[in-house]
């Protein structure tokens, strides 16, 4: 941003978006000093976050202070983002407005002092969309936003015995099921054991998926074996090594359940040891698994609507606040199974 660059913002508004007091706000708008490099990125994103939700602030009076806070591979936060701020305009009673705090490691620590930021000196936040470890810390926090009267909804994986008003997401159990069933149909009478990736078993999401996976492999296939690797974020910069380290300690292993991701590096390091994947499932329809899916290295990815999720979630703190009628209810999607040739066409177009 320029200094001095002028906005169609209030000062009030970009202070609240950007978490920063309005003289700060003001410095760096009309390029005064005492604004530090870290104050003037802030208002950047502030104005830019502004700038693409302008069209729903016009729509309605009452405005809804939405803080989403994801601890997730950029993919997925990228995309849950870009869902949200996609649904704006339809949302109402009220107008929304979202503010995102996104981190690509699991953190338990950075999580909870987020989440106890949030709504205090003067900062207004009408409700949270959360993904983080199911962590007695998190769960800590959660009520302590409940206390300040700040509901709270778990995106796509739960935190247990806390205050939060609702759950949105995928079917965790059904979609480990399924994984399981397509892994024993694919692979038929051949052998081979099952590798199965979490980005981290504090997600208590992931370890529904992975309970669920090997209990119905045990029924549908007993003789194969499941191989366990977990946090690694899902980042393909720490999911390579520990695959290459399985597959040559383990010779057997030809399938792939990935429940959290880093799955251009599981790909390479099969391809790296000579052992390409007999078959390979994967989650969510990021960039990075569209182009897995259409080259063939995926068999098959289970797929939810975020965009249904994002709208879910922004209905259910509506409700906490007495705009919508009904009290929040926690939603679990359907498990959708993509192969190369049913891409959803809201997706196919990327």
């Amino acid at each position: 941003m320029a200094p001095g660059r002028s906005t169609s913002h209030r000062v009030r508004d970009i202070a609240e978006q950007s978490g920063l007091s309005e003289a700060t706000v003001d410095r760096v708008l009309h390029g005064r000093p005492g604004a530090s490099p870290r104050a003037v990125r802030a208002v950047e994103r502030a104005v830019l976050d502004l700038d693409r939700q302008q069209t729903q602030l016009r729509l309605a009076a009452r405005t809804i202070l939405l803080d989403v806070v994801v601890q997730a591979p950029a993919r997925f936060s990228s995309a849950v983002r870009s869902a949200l701020e996609e649904e704006l305009p339809a949302l109402r009673p009220a107008a929304v407005r979202a503010r995102f705090h996104l981190q690509e490691n699991a953190d338990v620590a950075a999580a909870v002092e987020i989440l106890d930021g949030l709504g205090r000196r003067g900062r207004v936040c009408h409700g949270v969309v959360l993904k983080a470890p199911d962590d007695p810390r998190v769960a800590g926090a959660v009520g302590r936003l409940a206390e300040r009267g700040i509901p709270v909804v778990t995106l796509v994986t739960d935190v247990r015995e806390s205050a939060r008003v609702a759950y949105v997401g995928l079917d965790n159990a059904a979609a480990g099921a399924t994984a399981a069933y397509l892994v024993t149909q694919v692979l038929g009478d051949r052998p081979g054991d099952v590798l199965l990736t979490l980005s981290r078993s504090s997600f208590f999401g992931e370890r529904e998926r992975a309970a669920a996976f090997g209990a119905a492999l045990t029924r549908l296939s007993p003789e194969r074996r499941v191989h366990t690797i977990t946090d690694s974020d899902g980042l393909d910069a720490t999911m390579g090594a520990l695959v290459s380290d399985l597959l040559v300690a383990q010779p057997d292993v030809h399938a792939v359940y990935s429940v959290g991701g880093g799955n251009r590096a599981i790909a390479d390091a099969f391809r790296s040891a000579g052992r390409p994947s007999t078959v390979f499932v994967g989650h969510d329809l990021d960039e990075d698994n569209l182009e897995l899916l259409r080259s063939g290295v995926l068999t098959a990815v289970l797929h939810h609507d975020l965009h249904a999720d994002m709208r879910n979630g922004v209905r259910q703190v509506m409700r906490a606040h007495r705009l919508l009628r009904g009290a929040p209810t926690s939603v679990a999607a359907n498990v959708e199974v993509v192969t190369a040739y049913n891409i959803p066409p809201r997706i196919r177009v990327r």
